[in-house]
């Protein structure tokens, strides 16, 4: 698993929904196979198959968790190379074709939230702007189709 960079809160965010499916997911997932092989013939008993596959799920997001907080790195924001844009820095850009600005924070993936201004690193336009200066252009292919931005202000 490739390392991951991440605030405090959404690192702390991860632990939380491990610990949740780990004391609370997990015990209910065992449960559900209780009292389904409690029905009576498991060859032919689609709930139990059913509570098998959702606590393969569980057990696999459990796993997957435990290896992205095993491999996550806090970003210090303090210690943030302002002269380009990075992880936790907010980038104003400014659309060339119709003046628009807008403001976006480059995140991790699971911390992004547009409604916010939270954007992900590796979401087209977060790529894009990736070790972006002021005053630099970046072609984004988005759906619509290609789209032109200058850079106009970096800061946290």
């Amino acid at each position: 698993m490739a390392i991951g960079y991440y605030t405090e809160e959404g690192l702390q965010k991860l632990k939380d929904e491990l610990h949740q499916l780990r004391s609370v997911e997990r015990k209910v997932a065992t449960q559900a196979i209780v009292d389904a092989r409690d029905k009576g013939d498991l060859s032919e008993n689609a709930e139990y198959d059913a509570a098998r596959e959702a606590q393969a799920l569980l057990e696999l997001r459990i796993a997957k968790l435990e290896d992205v907080i095993a491999n996550a790195r806090i970003v210090d924001e303090t210690k943030l190379d302002l002269s380009k844009a990075s992880i936790l820095t907010t980038v104003k850009i400014k659309n060339l074709k119709n003046g628009a600005s807008m403001k976006y924070t480059l995140v991790a993936e699971n911390e992004a939230d547009l409604k916010i201004g939270k954007i992900s690193v590796d979401s087209p336009i977060g790529r894009a702007l990736l070790g972006k200066k002021v005053g630099e252009k970046v072609d984004v292919d988005v759906p619509a189709g290609k789209m032109t931005f200058e850079v106009s202000e970096i800061s946290i």
